[in-house]
């Protein structure tokens, strides 16, 4: 192996120290506690597990946790209702709806019903338009965390060959629109590019968020990119024993590993890096709200 390991939960252990340290000044010299607000609709283990990691990691950070725990059945009535209790709270500085949701409900009328002020998922129509166009936004939680270990680890992205391997709109879109930003030359790869091995060849940086576990092979990486892999995917380990499974991302890591100059594990690499974002743009929005200056280093 030749590549570093981007570390994402050292990273993120220090964005939450900052979190906190930001948290305790609002409180000291404003008198303000950020307050992020989850809904869960249903009983789905992963979004279970996930919500509590969410609400521990908030209050840790000394900001105040809400959250609401609705049933299988709660209709779209009752769960937009809640929506707009929490736009109207002033101790709400940051929303989320926990996707996804059960079938019967619309998530792009829930999602969009929420104040994109308070949309610390960046998932909101009038957030999304905004980063398009180069605004100020509040930017999806996976892709600014993507963004910050890139910086981190490169400095200044401007002129770089960027690939993203995945054109969704929770991660690959605005992925992509955040590496233009900052001036990156940007091509979205996905199920239908043509070549996609030699496109990916010619990236300093690749993002891979495309879902397929272990799809990018070390063959497809210039020799010393950055290879950031959000996929997380679990498949069989049979050398674990019968039955049992491991994860992996959407890169094969060994053999990636030993092209690339630095590298995201799965994991331990991106995964860290979104809720510390989500903090962090709870915070962000709380200043936001409030008139306060934005918070250095939480931001995109």
């Amino acid at each position: 192996m030749t590549a570093s390991l981007i570390d994402g939960k050292a990273f993120a252990a220090d964005l939450r120290v900052q979190i906190a340290d930001h948290v305790a000044r609002l409180k000291a010299e404003h008198g303000i506690t950020p307050g992020l607000a989850v809904v869960l609709v249903g009983e789905d283990p992963a979004s279970q597990v996930y919500v509590r990691s969410k609400g521990k990691q908030t209050v840790e950070a000394g900001m105040n946790s809400y959250e609401h725990k609705l049933p299988a059945d709660t209709s779209e009535a009752d769960l937009l209702a809640i929506v707009n209790q929490l736009n109207a709270d002033p101790a709400v500085h940051g929303i989320l709806v926990q996707l996804p949701l059960p079938k019967h409900l619309d998530e792009d009328l829930v999602i969009n019903a929420i104040d994109p002020a308070k949309d610390v998922d960046g998932f909101h129509i009038s957030n999304v338009g905004l980063l398009g166009t180069g605004q100020k936004a509040m930017v999806s939680c996976t892709p600014l965390g993507c963004l910050m270990l890139l910086r981190d680890q490169l400095g200044s992205l401007s002129g770089k060959n960027a690939v993203v391997i995945g054109r969704s709109n929770i991660v690959g879109k605005p992925m992509a629109n955040l590496l233009l930003r900052d001036s990156c030359t940007v091509t979205i790869a996905h199920s239908r590019t043509q070549d996609i091995e030699d496109v990916v060849r010619r990236a300093d940086i690749v993002v891979a968020a495309v879902g397929r576990p272990e799809m990018v092979k070390g063959d497809w990486i210039k020799p010393g990119a950055v290879v950031i892999d959000v996929g997380i995917n679990r498949i069989d380990a049979p050398e674990k024993g019968e039955g049992k499974t491991r994860l992996v991302g959407d890169c094969d890591f060994d053999s990636c590993a030993d092209v690339a100059g630095a590298i995201t594990p799965v994991p331990g690499g991106v995964g860290p890096m979104t809720i510390a974002c989500l903090l962090a743009n709870t915070v962000t929005a709380c200043c936001r709200m409030n008139g306060l200056a934005e918070p250095e280093g939480l931001t995109a």
